[in-house]
């Protein structure tokens, strides 16, 4: 079983940056590949950003490609997403989420999610 937490969500200005953080409970969090996924009211959940278990790679949704930044620490159970040139139609909640199976932008590949965080964007 695993826990995910959430943090780091608010209001900023367009143009500007965030920092999710994702923090795990359990031993076995470096078994999972870890995912970013946001939603808006009357949307479906999608995929914005994962990394697998190894760390060794990347992948993005093209909407964020070159502006957002997924990383892991295996050693504090955390995952990250740095997102920087935010745009209003990045407004959604984000949610984090930890799997063991591919491809990793779908979202019926990942077990456990976390609450979700409440990133707005103003224009």
């Amino acid at each position: 079983q695993v826990q995910l937490v959430e943090s780091g969500g608010g209001l900023v200005q367009a143009g500007g940056s965030l920092r999710l953080s994702c923090a795990a409970s359990g031993r076995t969090f470096y078994n999972y590949n870890m995912g970013w996924f946001r939603q808006t009211p009357g949307k479906e959940r999608e995929f914005v950003a994962a990394i697998p278990r190894s760390g060794d790679s990347t992948y993005y949704a093209d909407s964020v490609k070159g502006r957002f930044t997924i990383s892991r620490d295996n050693a504090k159970n955390t995952v990250y997403l740095q997102m920087n040139s935010l745009k209003s139609e990045d407004t959604a909640i984000y949610y984090c989420a930890g799997g063991r199976y591919y491809p990793l932008d779908r979202k019926d590949q990942y077990d456990y999610w976390g609450q979700g965080t409440q990133v707005t964007v103003s224009s």
